[in-house]
């Protein structure tokens, strides 16, 4: 009776801390992003030629985020006094999005706001984060830290503009896949066969990845141009599909590498929860001893999943390159790996929890650029850390806990 009574209380606090954050982000909404009377903002749900136009959408301001401000009030309040557990993340996903609403109106006052080309950039721009949340996720699961993610991503992009050049886009698109799996081979060889500390091993990969790069680009790039002139994959529409109102140019009129993210995670997840391999894969990740003495060869195992996830972040690496300017600059990767890592942790280490966590992470960052063309007050590199603050609600534990596999980063010797 004791424990239960301890567990409901525990519940009962982070229902309680969930409501405060949604009282608070009431008061924002009400007194910081309050606008005039009279002042109305447009989106524009569609782009000149798109073959079925939609009006555009009016709100009138102060209305619209006064309603917000009164949901997020009477949320946040049934929340705190409710207790209402087990509707926490609900909550705070819906109280997020009439934030998000709320702002986007502010932000656009007086002013319109291409809203169709905006998402379609969202979706563009998780791609590389979605992509390197995929290698985590296949490395994690069974049970290895890969920090080295961001060298992968880098030597893939890299390897894309370099064998691109030489060979076209398809060709490069393939080189870099190999060259990822290379690497995802290296640190399988230094964590699993060596037992070397992951950590370790993932920030060496890094720090050689970017060496490398750095020093074929300014010495060699910088001279023989024409290999760093890479095609870029242009965008595909699929015929029907495409022609769908905002649904459609931001799925169905993308290039392959948007394609490629959304089956990636498909199969993922399918393989991951409803096979027998993916089934082997996750115990080897929890309790890999267990799964020794059921005659499931975790080294093997181990190594086809970091190996796989090294393939994956090239090509998620070869987007940059391929994918979008169609030339290689130094540390163009941004960090994409690490923002990677944190929507893997995001999406609690499932395929689809991590795309969505891209795609908040791609929103945040399309949100950003669209901040400086509409003159906002407010500085845009605020709105880039609001994904970050989002994963440390996850991770401390607000909205449950995000547990990894239980065996992560423990090296295994078979007995």
């Amino acid at each position: 009776m004791r424990i239960s009574n301890i567990f409901n209380h525990k519940k009962i606090n982070r229902s309680q801390t969930s409501g405060i954050i949604l009282l608070t982000l009431s008061a924002i909404v009400l007194f910081f992003l309050n606008v005039p009377d009279g002042s109305y903002a447009t989106f524009k749900l569609s782009r000149p030629n798109d073959a079925l136009p939609l009006k555009d959408l009016v709100l009138s301001g102060g209305p619209f985020n006064t309603v917000a401000s009164m949901i997020l009030a009477f949320i946040g309040v049934r929340q705190f006094l409710k207790g209402g557990g087990r509707w926490i993340a609900l909550s705070l996903g819906f109280g997020f999005l009439i934030t998000v609403a709320a702002f986007l109106v502010w932000a656009t006052a007086d002013k319109s706001l291409n809203l169709t080309g905006m998402l379609q950039a969202t979706v563009v721009r998780a791609v590389p984060i979605a992509l390197g949340a995929l290698a985590g996720l296949l490395s994690e699961r069974v049970a290895v830290i890969n920090i080295a993610i961001e060298g992968m991503l880098l030597a893939g992009a890299f390897t894309g503009a370099l064998a691109g050049s030489l060979f076209g886009g398809w060709g490069g698109m393939i080189s870099a896949i190999i060259i990822g799996g290379s690497f995802g081979f290296i640190l399988a060889t230094l964590v699993i066969t060596f037992r070397m500390d992951q950590i370790i091993a993932g920030v060496v990969i890094n720090l050689l990845v970017l060496g490398l790069t750095s020093y074929v680009s300014s010495q060699v790039f910088s001279e023989y141009r024409h290999l760093n002139n890479a095609p870029v994959f242009r965008a595909i529409k699929i015929p029907l599909l495409s022609d769908i109102p905002i649904i459609g140019p931001v799925i169905f009129s993308q290039n392959i590498f948007v394609y490629g993210a959304l089956i990636l995670v498909a199969i993922t997840t399918y393989y991951l929860f409803y096979t027998r391999n993916g089934l082997r894969a996750r115990a080897v990740g929890e309790h890999p001893k267990a799964a020794d003495t059921l005659g499931i060869n975790v080294i093997r195992t181990r190594y086809f999943h970091v190996v796989l996830a090294g393939a994956v972040a090239g090509f998620g690496g070869a987007w940059f390159t391929l994918g979008s300017v169609g030339r290689f600059d130094e540390g163009m990767t941004g960090g994409r790996g690490f923002i990677g890592l944190a929507a893997m942790i995001f999406g609690r280490w499932h395929p689809v929890g991590a795309l969505s966590a891209a795609l908040v992470f791609g929103f945040a960052d399309s949100l950003q650029q669209k901040l400086a063309l509409l003159n906002t007050p407010i500085p845009s590199e605020f709105l880039a850390m609001a994904p970050y603050l989002a994963t440390i609600v996850v991770v401390a534990g607000i909205i449950g806990h995000a547990r990894p596999p239980g065996a992560i980063g423990k090296p295994y010797q078979k007995e």
